[in-house]
């Protein structure tokens, strides 16, 4: 048996491993884990999932959006992959509408009840703050 064939029960802990580092701020490890949990399961979309989400929290929003479109050609009915990329879009000035759009689309179409839920989440967070006007200047 081969070494990676020894570790593949460990693919899951691995990614979560990887979304911890990123809520931690350790893109070192954040990286590491997810090229690992990558090399157990190749053909998972979960690593470049984790590495779209750092660059989410990065705001480096080219390259998360690029991570999720790239997982939903492979894979258009990734609910995650489409909450993740209508969030980034949102933030992103002139993609807004886009951005609703697809989170609309996953909070009433999703299955998965915490994918839905981070949907709706998104969805009240863009009105409240990314939407709101600049309050009038006082003379």
């Amino acid at each position: 048996m081969s070494d990676i064939e020894k570790f593949k029960e460990h693919f899951t802990l691995l990614l979560e491993a990887g979304f911890i580092a990123v809520n931690q701020a350790d893109e070192d490890s954040a990286l590491k884990l997810f090229k690992a949990a990558a090399l157990l399961n190749p053909e998972s979309s979960l690593p470049k999932i984790g590495r779209g989400y750092l660059h989410l929290h990065k705001l480096e929003l080219k390259q998360s959006c690029k991570c999720f479109k790239e997982v939903l050609e492979k894979d258009p009915t990734n609910d995650m992959a489409k909450t993740f990329l209508g969030l980034a879009l949102t933030f992103t000035t002139d993609q807004v509408s886009e951005g609703e759009k697809i989170l609309t689309e996953t909070a009433t179409k999703a299955e998965d009840g915490q994918i839905k839920g981070l949907a709706e989440t998104a969805l009240d967070f863009v009105d409240k703050f990314v939407k709101k006007s600049s309050p009038p200047m006082n003379p």
